[in-house]
């Protein structure tokens, strides 16, 4: 088959498509013609170097897929060679086949088609269990979801609107902003000219956010924990504003707050199984009714997928950017 490789990492012309051997399905493993994948965050680091695959998983980049089921490992049951899916990847989605752990395999969700459900998997499984597996965001509370137009927080609004929580977002630019809002957000900040903490605190009256989902790490530290209500939660997924930050203890303990950190991509398979199953009972349901959906910035062919890093690292797309092994891009 043919996949994207990193022969030596470096910038989006690091990434070859390359042939590569195929992979075999193992035991509770199935195999899967990839139609589509979804470009992350975390493929950009895989691809400088800087974030390895976790040790016996694929070494291509793509951390989510579509597509058909081609064949099945012993002790796979209840799925077929044929059927349509979506699957959550710990890497190996850059490419014409992958091979997964049957727990982390969705049929693609009612009127969603085949290539865009590949933009589900990373995000509903990574919303669902920080916001609402661990930070238990209820009915009336607050979230604060940085990063906004993103995949992750495209999702994050809609989940917790359907859920009836408040929204609020962090976003650059009006255009952003303003997509956000068509997807429910409540409270609309530009974080480019104001001040979230600032923000959230007018918005709720001076109460703060009950739950922040938080993809910049030591950048926001502080001023997350300030911007937080009493018992709220604070849910960090991703450090592009850098690793380490001061925590002021004082003031978490004032609030009684809480501090998660969490990664996906390197937990073991009953765990991801198990956040999979829940995003099925859950999520799947949001979907097919219409309340939720994918948000689609792009999509370009999988050969490209330099081409598709470097719209990541602009930030101006809104939603995901897809990888198609159709040679027509949309």
């Amino acid at each position: 088959m043919y996949a994207i490789t990193i022969p030596e990492p470096g910038g989006p012309e690091a990434l070859q498509w390359a042939e590569v051997p195929d992979p075999v399905p193992g035991e509770g493993e199935v195999l899967i013609d990839v139609v589509a994948s979804a470009v992350n965050r975390a493929d950009l680091l895989q691809r400088q170097g800087l974030y390895d695959p976790p040790p016996g998983s694929s070494p291509y980049p793509g951390l989510e897929c579509s597509g058909r089921i081609a064949a099945l490992g012993p002790g796979v049951g209840g799925l077929s060679v044929g059927d349509e899916v979506c699957a959550l990847l710990a890497g190996g989605g850059y490419a014409e086949q992958v091979v997964v752990p049957a727990g982390q395999v969705l049929p693609v969700p009612d009127g969603i088609d085949l290539v865009t459900a590949a933009a589900l998997p990373e995000v509903t499984s990574t919303v669902w269990s920080n916001v609402f597996m661990i930070a238990h965001l209820r009915p009336g509370e607050t979230l604060l979801a940085h990063g906004g137009a993103s995949g992750i927080g495209t999702m994050a609004i809609q989940l917790a609107k359907a859920v009836g929580a408040n929204v609020a977002v962090t976003a650059g630019g009006k255009e952003k902003l303003g997509f956000c809002q068509e997807l429910g957000a409540d409270v609309l900040i530009d974080y480019r000219e104001q001040d979230f903490v600032e923000e959230v605190k007018r918005a709720t009256d001076g109460a703060g956010a009950d739950v922040i989902l938080d993809i910049m790490g030591a950048k926001y530290l502080d001023r997350n924990v300030r911007a937080l209500a009493v018992n709220g939660r604070l849910a960090i997924i991703g450090m592009q504003g850098g690793a380490k930050g001061e925590l002021n203890i004082a003031a978490l303990l004032k609030k009684r707050a809480a501090i998660t950190a969490t990664s996906l991509r390197a937990r073991p398979v009953a765990e991801k199984s198990s956040i999979v199953a829940a995003v099925r009972e859950h999520v799947w349901p949001l979907i097919g009714a219409g309340q939720v959906r994918p948000v689609v910035d792009r999509t370009l062919p999988m050969r490209d997928a330099g081409a598709a890093h470097r719209v990541l690292e602009e930030s101006g797309h809104i939603g995901k950017v897809l990888l198609t092994r159709d040679a027509n891009p949309s």
